[in-house]
């Protein structure tokens, strides 16, 4: 089965490219927006919605966590024609999402052809390795744990000049020498078919090659 994750180097909303890309991968079903919970979480889900809207006339709906029962998210996820990853607190959304039965829900989906949107923290808790950058944390270093994944042999940094990550890319290339290695600004994204990547739309994309930092796009 084919397989499509897009991955957005910071919030909402979709670039124009990949949001017509998205639209026309998706299957029968709602499009499920799954996050963390945050004040007025609500107000700031058009910003999601909205340029999908423009390709796209069915259905939304949103699974909020954790006040929604892990039960009814995996009942939601799995009759989803499409799955977007929000953005927020990267390490809340590892906790919520990865090594539990929603993110095993969203990775069975993504094998059966169901395309997954990832922004900014929905992004770094895809891939096999889910990276948090001292920037990103609370405790001001490095953190790493397992994510969900959907990419293999793939680390993604993102917000990556805004934040100035080269160091925690070449860090990570380090210490997974076998991975690639890719940097994504905000307002950035790249469409990954089959676990490659296929396009890039956007302001920025880095890449570490034999410990150098290369721009790949913009």
């Amino acid at each position: 089965m084919e397989r499509h994750f897009f991955a957005f180097g910071s919030g909402p909303p979709f670039t124009d490219i990949l949001a017509e890309k998205y639209i026309k991968l998706t299957k029968n079903g709602s499009i499920s927006i799954i996050l963390v919970e945050r004040e007025d979480w609500q107000s700031y889900m058009p910003n999601y919605i909205n340029k999908l809207k423009t390709y796209h006339s069915g259905r939304f709906s949103f699974i909020p966590l954790p006040s929604i029962q892990e039960m009814q998210a995996v009942k939601e996820i799995k009759a989803s024609g499409g799955i977007v990853i929000c953005g927020g607190d990267t390490a809340r959304y590892a906790g919520y999402i990865a090594d539990t039965t929603i993110g095993a829900a969203i990775k069975d989906v993504y094998k059966q052809g169901v395309p997954v949107a990832g922004f900014s923290a929905g992004a770094l808790i895809s891939p096999q390795i889910c990276s948090i950058s001292a920037k990103d944390n609370i405790q001001k270093f490095s953190v790493e744990r397992n994510g969900i994944g959907l990419l293999e042999n793939i680390c993604l940094a993102v917000h990556f000049s805004e934040w100035n990550e080269e160091s925690h890319l070449q860090e990570l290339a380090a210490k997974h020498p076998s991975c690639i290695h890719y940097g994504i600004d905000e307002d950035t994204g790249l469409y990954f078919h089959n676990g490659r990547l296929e396009t890039m739309e956007g302001k920025g994309v880095y890449q570490m090659e034999e410990g150098k930092c290369r721009r790949i796009h913009g």
